[in-house]
């Protein structure tokens, strides 16, 4: 028989935990992308140079492998294969079809969420660019247009007024596979993400983040802050939400990811969910924060080990997204020596996914970003100095690109 193999669905920078974690378990991977440049290719045994959405395709070129589990982290689009492939090689853990739609389609997650109480708002959802115009002259502006099957803020657009909306519904459409669009009524309030792995039925850990938004009309996140300074009885009601949606859409073991917005009258409002790990570094953010190793966990589940996600410590952690602050295309020129960064005393993580010659481009979506730095402090008035610190020896330094790209 062969030797048994993690099917990871994805290469790029999120990924690169998952091929590190099965590395350090001699555990060997398939790494599944339709782009062969991605940075978890080099880390991986083997690459299939296949759509993580082609689950069909993906069984077909691993016909008679031994496949110990599938698993995947920080993508939505690759949810309902993790579900097929895990059915169809009976892996030890069977990715939920539920937990597929509902983070796929965010119109079914707001069904969920009103079948289970949670509160909801008023929304519009349909591949009719038209009948939506119809709908948004009933709803409150500002609006948020978005991609009803995206991830990563593409194509996701704050509208002010309906002289904006067209251009928001073709920009949205043109970035969903489906070409489906929701509009929803925004919510002002405070941002949050509240992030969960669940085991047996039961919360095993959970981590609640404070999120800090881009200025400007996408919605990017450039950055979370944990633990988030919530009172006891907003975190426990977050907590009960949190788990009452997982166990609707039969998430009894594993990770999901909320946001959440809590506007000033107090009340909860839960926008969409990604059940699965959160991007951005995260996992190097729970490590910051609680001592928790959220991908050994992970890998653990996917290949049928005990795992376990007990927290180690208490700190205060930030994590912040590198990105180009300029609004065109732009050379890396240089950066500081990333193991100095990585020593000092208040960085727990950093990496970054460019070197000096590449040409980066302007932060227009989440797949854009340079890299994470990660830190941690004991007194959360401390975390400004430490940030500051990191950034400082990290010394990112970017000019327009000469020529267009």
């Amino acid at each position: 028989m062969s030797e048994p193999v993690l099917v990871v669905l994805g290469a790029g920078e999120e990924q690169v935990v998952l091929y590190r974690e099965a590395r350090r378990r001699g555990l060997r991977t398939v790494a599944v992308d339709m782009r062969s440049d991605r940075p978890g290719i080099p880390l991986a045994d083997e690459f299939l140079l296949l759509s993580t959405t082609d689950a069909p395709a993906i069984a077909s070129a691993l016909d008679g492998r031994d496949v110990a589990g599938v698993v995947s982290t920080a993508a939505d689009t690759c949810l309902a294969s993790w579900h097929e492939l895990s059915v169809h090689f009976g892996t030890p853990w069977t990715y939920p079809a539920t937990a597929a739609a509902v983070s796929m389609d965010k119109s079914a997650f707001h069904d969920l969420a009103a079948s289970v109480g949670v509160p909801t708002y008023r929304w519009a959802q349909s591949d009719d660019l038209v009948s939506l115009t119809e709908s948004a002259r009933g709803m409150r502006f500002p609006l948020v247009v978005k991609p009803t099957d995206a991830s990563g803020c593409r194509g996701v657009l704050r509208v002010d007024s309906m002289s904006t909306l067209d251009h928001a519904l073709a920009n949205a459409a043109a970035s969903s596979p489906r070409g489906q669009v929701i509009i929803e009524e925004y919510l002002a309030g405070e941002d949050y993400t509240v992030n969960v792995f669940v085991r047996a039925g039961e919360l095993a850990l959970s981590v609640i983040t404070e999120k800090n938004i881009a200025p400007g009309p996408r919605f990017l996140i450039a950055g979370h802050t944990a633990p988030a300074d919530l009172p006891a009885d907003v975190e426990a009601a977050l907590l009960d939400d949190a788990l009452r949606l997982c166990l609707a859409m039969g998430l009894t073991d594993g990770p999901a990811n909320f946001d959440v917005i809590i506007t000033p009258d107090g009340t909860r409002y839960t926008l969409e969910v990604g059940a699965r790990m959160s991007g951005n570094g995260f996992p190097q953010l729970a490590r910051a924060m609680a001592g928790v190793d959220c991908v050994r966990a992970l890998v653990d589940l996917a290949v049928g080990e005990p795992f376990s996600v007990r927290p180690e410590h208490s700190r205060v952690a930030r994590l912040h997204v590198l990105t180009s602050p300029l609004d065109v295309p732009a050379e890396l020129v240089s950066l500081g020596d990333l193991a100095e960064v990585a020593a000092l005393p208040v960085v727990d993580a950093v990496d970054v996914f460019a070197a000096p010659g590449d040409i980066v481009q302007p932060f227009t979506e989440a797949g854009r970003k340079l890299g994470w730095v990660v830190v941690s402090v004991a007194d959360r008035a401390d975390l400004p100095a430490a940030l500051e610190t990191a950034l400082s020896a990290v010394d990112i330094r970017l000019e327009p690109a000469a020529v267009s790209v």
